[in-house]
């Protein structure tokens, strides 16, 4: 009904392009417009000014011989102030464009090692865009932003890189619970040397209030009865300290201890050997 009254729309963001006798004439803008068909005018065709997104995926080699696919999201958009040339010197701007991608990634990638690629990504991208950005100017195309989005190396490069990963992570666990556990021996050893040093002050304090006692045991025993000597008085309490002795083994029915040798005679070998103890405690003293 537009065509019969020489009227056609032209949406938001789009243009459209008018020709007469097909020749090139205008470019109308979103809206209403007259085009008299019957004066040999006509719409050649309409051109999004929206952004638009192109995903390239480029497989190249890096620089050490590893195969990889570079996803490359370009977003573009025609120039409203060169919606003609936009419209009539590109047939197919997404294949020209794949072109130029293709043509700057395996230009650039096989110069860097896989690693490098994906810590220069950005770089990778930056590059591209510059490229496109000379290329498509002159088409009536604007490069709004290039964006590397993937790089995805062959499947058993993969899986190596994430057992090398696996491995370093896995070294440093080791390494961190080797750690842990030099630490807890040495607090561990730290605790037991402290542990022998008290138990040795106390058992050397014990023997030396054993020894005082004995001391003032004798001491006394020889002033109170005249005529007693310290052996006698020493003889004295190991026979006492032996019978005492034989009393508790003998009213435990589940006793292990044996005396070697075992007899009332054997305690003067005792005294001796708890005699010279004494004396030289007492000189130490």
């Amino acid at each position: 009904m537009g065509n019969l009254f020489c009227c056609v729309q032209v949406d938001q963001s789009t243009v459209a392009i008018k020709e007469q006798f097909g020749k090139y004439q205008d470019v109308l803008e979103p809206g209403c417009h007259c085009v008299p068909w019957f004066l040999g005018s006509q719409l050649a065709g309409h051109l999004s000014l929206r952004v638009q997104q192109l995903d390239v995926r480029c497989e190249t080699k890096t620089k050490d011989n590893v195969f990889v696919n570079v996803v490359a999201s370009i977003q573009y958009r025609a120039i409203a102030d060169k919606a003609n040339e936009a419209f009539y010197k590109l047939s197919n701007t997404k294949g020209q464009i794949q072109a130029y991608v293709f043509d700057v990634i395996r230009a650039s990638v096989p110069k860097l090692n896989l690693d490098d690629v994906f810590e220069q990504k950005n770089e990778i991208a930056k590059a591209v865009e510059e490229e496109l950005e000379k290329a498509m100017s002159a088409y009536g195309y604007e490069i709004v932003q290039t964006l590397i989005v993937d790089i995805v190396p062959d499947e058993h490069v993969k899986r190596a890189m994430n057992e090398i990963n696996a491995a370093a992570r896995m070294r440093v666990a080791a390494n961190e619970k080797a750690e842990a556990e030099k630490i807890l021996q040495i607090k561990r050893a730290e605790g037991e040397a402290e542990s022998k040093y008290l138990s040795g002050l106390g058992i050397a304090r014990q023997r030396q209030a054993i020894v005082d006692g004995l001391r003032d045991s004798v001491l006394g025993f020889s002033v109170n009865v005249p005529g007693t000597t310290a052996k006698d008085v020493m003889d004295m309490v190991l026979v006492t300290q032996y019978f005492d002795t034989m009393k508790e083994i003998g009213a435990s029915s589940k006793s292990s201890a044996v005396f070697i040798p075992h007899g009332p005679g054997a305690v003067k070998d005792v005294a001796q050997q708890i005699r010279d103890g004494l004396l030289q405690a007492s000189v130490q003293h």
